[in-house]
């Protein structure tokens, strides 16, 4: 109301001041003669009253109007801001005085299904100051030997241009209990220093399920591009800042929305130049949701300890045996219930923003790239465990049914002698028909199929639509990122793939043919594929969505806010039951048809059904696969272990299969040792 006073009182005076100013010059320009030899008013030659004085009466009179106006014009404009719009403009001045910030919210846990913390969260006291306190270099310098830090670290981090000016900025976290006291006792030392309570990410296992976990860091400046670039957010989408911390592999980043929580926000009061002088309310901060998982704890650590044990095998028989991957799934809803991932990391380590030498190291060949999930980003030829849907395509499309035989000397000569191929076995087999050449694994009966289906006119390409139709060359869907879609070679595919080859190179040949019947060549598949073929097995042709997420715990804690419903991937269809019987029984005939390989499976209380597999990769050592299902007669578990240079499949991937079967059932392997070659 004062200002408004003023603009009354000044609008009053300069009214005044110009009325009076035009009754004067009025009364002055009638009184002003001149006189003359008669008496009378001199005349000017071109008229009356055209005289200089006159002349300047006018021109003042104008100017008068004119300053007037615009004083005129400056008053109203005044009245209008004071007096009609004052509210208006009242509350842009406060609302240059106040600015908003925010505060980061805690991520979510993450669970397994037994509510078994995975990912946790602990308090963290953090120090920070606002950008304005570096001005003062000698209470920088005094914060920095207090907190035991370099004094340009502390100042670079006060002075972090990717906040804004009025944002607390993070100086130093977890900050000991004893230098936050000092603190706060020497308080007019440190004016301007803000004390916090913050959470960080734990992991009370250490790099168990790093790979579905994931982990945390700050946001890249390709999600804040990415983030700007995307659709209108709602009110529900989570808005990120420069500096936020963020999901950037596994669940973690899949699952951002849910975990992120919501960001408090505060406001402050600032100066002219910017720098808070006060708060005034507050909303606080809310947590992410809690995140429920498929996996199983116990399951978990037994697919971490399986795979160590099959990789050890597989050192104990000569071989690399260096990486690899154990996955165990529930064939009834596609629940992950473990899956390990070797060489594996510690997510902790990105905590705070990882070294460059660190990066380094988890991105390196050197140390095997632990950063892939080799589960379902790794891509391998299946080897011998594709031979089930090998037989599926033989009896479909009628090229090699339950009724025929080959017989297995140790090398077959089906393209001729030139052409020949050894059987995994070079002993040999003897005569074999379907099912007994998926028990003992024996090539030359698969020699066989894909050489029918290279010479089958009507379906020179059945056995890749068989693969295909199971779900092989194609990602599975599952909730993680960077999946991989394997491959199913076909000759388009051959053509196009080996551009730089000669034709005759390029076309698609009986070998070809051959390599995939047997899983050998250019076919590539994840684990997790094979994982989710053996399900659909186990399931008569019903596969599952394979996933990790099992629900959201609702934010304020009374149950779950999101449960998962299990989604039916795929039902294949077969001309018979009797064709999947058919494979039901050689798969538990490579269980038990086999001394060595059935001295492992016999004390494990329940019937199984599996395969193992040997691949063959030039300038490698072999690759070694055991995928089973169990119970074999109502199958509930799949279990698939890969071991990369591992050698055969019975010697080192089915101490992993076995391991993990024996926890679930409570029947640890009674043999130590692991016998036998059997199979490519």
């Amino acid at each position: 109301m004062d200002a408004q006073l003023v603009v009354i009182v000044a609008g009053i005076i300069l009214a005044i001041a110009i009325i009076g100013s035009l009754f004067f010059l009025r009364g002055y320009s009638g009184k002003f003669t001149f006189d003359t030899s008669t008496g009378t008013r001199p005349r000017a030659a071109e008229g009356e009253g055209n005289t200089p004085g006159v002349a300047m009466k006018g021109r003042f009179q104008l100017l008068t109007m004119g300053v007037g106006a615009v004083f005129t014009a400056v008053i109203a404009k005044l009245w209008s801001m004071q007096m009609v719009s004052s509210d208006h403009y009242e509350e842009l001045s406060l609302q240059n005085q106040m600015r908003t910030v925010t505060t980061p919210a805690p991520r979510g846990r993450i669970l397994d299904r037994n509510g078994v913390e995975l990912v946790t969260n602990r308090p963290s006291l953090v120090v920070g100051a606002y950008r304005d306190f570096a001005s003062d270099a000698i209470a920088v310098r005094h914060l920095a030997n207090v907190l035991g830090l370099p004094y340009t670290a502390v100042r670079r981090n006060i002075l972090d241009y990717s906040q804004s000016a009025q944002s607390i900025h993070t100086v130093a976290s977890d900050v000991r209990m004893s230098t936050v006291a000092h603190i706060k006792e020497h308080a007019s030392d440190f004016e301007g220093i803000q004390i916090e309570e913050r959470t960080q990410r734990v992991y009370p296992y250490g790099s168990l399920a790093s790979h579905v976990l994931g982990y945390t860091g700050t946001i890249t400046s390709e999600q804040l591009n990415a983030q700007e670039e995307g659709d209108e957010a709602d009110a529900s989408t989570v808005t990120y800042q420069s500096g936020d911390i963020v999901g950037q592999a596994g669940v973690e980043v899949h699952y951002e929305r849910l975990l992120q929580g919501i960001r408090g926000e505060q406001t402050v009061q600032v100066d002219a130049a910017g720098n808070v002088t006060g708060k005034a309310g507050a909303v606080p901060p809310r947590a992410g949701s809690d995140i429920k998982l498929t996996l199983d704890l116990k399951i978990q650590q037994a697919c971490e300890e399986g795979l160590a044990r099959a990789m050890a095998a597989g050192k104990q028989s000569g071989y690399t045996s260096d990486a690899g991957a154990c996955i165990c799934m529930d064939c009834t809803n596609g629940d992950i219930l473990g899956m390990a991932s070797a060489p594996s990391f510690d997510p902790s380590v990105f905590i705070g923003g990882v070294s460059n030498d660190d990066w380094s190291k988890l991105n390196g060949e050197d140390s095997g790239n632990p950063l892939i999930n080799r589960c379902i980003s790794g891509q391998y030829m299946s080897a011998s465990t594709i031979k089930p849907l090998a037989a599926l395509a033989a009896q479909e499309y009628g090229v090699y049914t339950a009724s025929n035989t080959t017989t297995c000397n140790g090398w077959w000569t089906g393209l001729g002698e030139g052409a020949g191929r050894w059987c995994w076995d070079h002993a040999g087999h003897g005569t074999l028909n379907l099912q007994q050449g998926i028990a003992h694994s024996c090539d030359p009966v698969f020699y066989d199929i894909g050489k029918a289906f290279f010479y089958n006119e009507e379906h020179p390409e059945g056995l890749q639509e068989m693969y295909t139709r199971w779900g092989l060359g194609e990602t599975t869907g599952i909730d993680l990122p960077s999946e991989a879609s394997g491959r199913v070679p076909t000759a388009a595919w051959k053509k196009e793939f080996f551009s730089n080859w000669s034709d005759a190179e390029r076309s698609w040949g009986a070998g070809d043919m051959l390599n995939i019947a047997i899983g050998q060549g250019d076919i590539l598949v994840t684990p997790l594929q094979m994982a989710t073929v053996y399900s659909g097995l186990a399931n008569d042709g019903k596969e599952y969505v394979p996933h990790v997420f099992l629900s959201a715990v609702a934010r304020d804690g009374d149950g779950d806010a999101v449960t998962y419903e299990p989604k039916e991937l795929r039902d294949v269809s077969v001309n018979d039951q009797s064709e999947l019987d058919l494979v039901h029984n050689g798969m538990k005939g490579v269980i038990y048809d086999t001394a060595s390989t059935a001295s492992h499976f016999n004390s494990l209380g329940v019937t199984v059904a599996g395969k193992s597999g040997t691949g063959e990769k030039t300038g490698n050592d072999l690759y070694a696969w055991f995928i089973a299902y169990a119970p074999a007669d109502d199958p509930k578990y799949v279990v698939a272990t890969l071991v990369e240079r591992g050698g055969f499949g019975s010697t080192s991937a089915l101490v992993g299969t076995r391991y993990v079967l024996g926890v679930i059932y409570g029947s640890e392997d009674s043999v130590s040792s692991v016998g036998g070659t059997h199979d490519r």
